[in-house]
């Protein structure tokens, strides 16, 4: 019979979290964001065309995009329709043109060109929430951040580390008391590779019998 995470003590969980990201860690010791970018603010258009497209899609289309507006300034001075008109295989492509061309403008206006570090500057930053704002805090300026992405939610809910929890401010704020600060950024990467590549969405059932951690798992144990 399979033991229900919801009756471990705090104490418990974390201590199972904690071997969970040793884990994770021995698996998969090269992680990174999937996202290519080698500037800040091109981190932050990335991860707006990310939403509801893949990776793999946004590093296909980002390299068009600057070839054609190649600086924030350029961005800012691009018209939505422009704009628009290469990002539209990405998806929702209007009001990602509308938010990449509006975050630059704060940008270049506000920010003066920099990136800000901060999560209360960057959620004034349009289209960027605080899955965008903690990916840039950890990837960009080495801070702790949790970043709730699907994978991560998901993952989260079948290793037991919350219970049923959708809501990713809800799973980022459990998250943040099972998980050490100086491994949270990793961690959640790590939770895109393991998502990826063993505790999949896409098939029927995860493949639990590949899994690092399927022994300390509360699907399976």
């Amino acid at each position: 019979m399979k033991s229900s995470s919801k009756t471990e003590s705090p104490r418990k969980r974390k201590q199972r979290a904690e071997e969970i990201v040793r884990r994770l860690r021995a698996e998969y010791p090269d992680t990174h964001c999937t996202l290519a970018y080698d500037e800040a603010w091109k981190l932050l258009v990335s991860v707006r065309l990310a939403a509801q497209c893949t990776d793999a899609r946004v590093d296909q289309i980002t390299p068009v995009l600057y070839g054609h507006f190649p600086t924030i300034e350029a961005l800012a001075d691009a018209s939505e329709d422009a704009i628009e008109e290469i990002v539209r295989p990405c998806g929702l492509g209007r009001s990602k043109a509308r938010d990449i061309k509006a975050c630059m403008t704060m940008l270049r206006d506000v920010y003066g060109g920099v990136v800000p570090d901060t999560m209360e500057e960057l959620l004034k930053l349009p289209g960027v929430g605080r899955k965008s704002a903690n990916l840039v805090i950890g990837d960009i300026y080495g801070k702790p951040a949790i970043v709730t992405d699907t994978h991560c939610i998901r993952l989260a809910n079948r290793m037991g580390l919350v219970d049923g929890e959708r809501d990713p401010h809800k799973v980022e704020k459990a998250l943040w008391q099972l998980i050490p600060p100086e491994e949270s950024n990793d961690f959640c990467h790590r939770m895109v590779d393991h998502g990826r590549a063993v505790c999949t969405a896409r098939t029927a059932q995860p493949h639990c019998e590949a899994c690092c951690i399927a022994d300390i798992c509360p699907r399976k144990i």
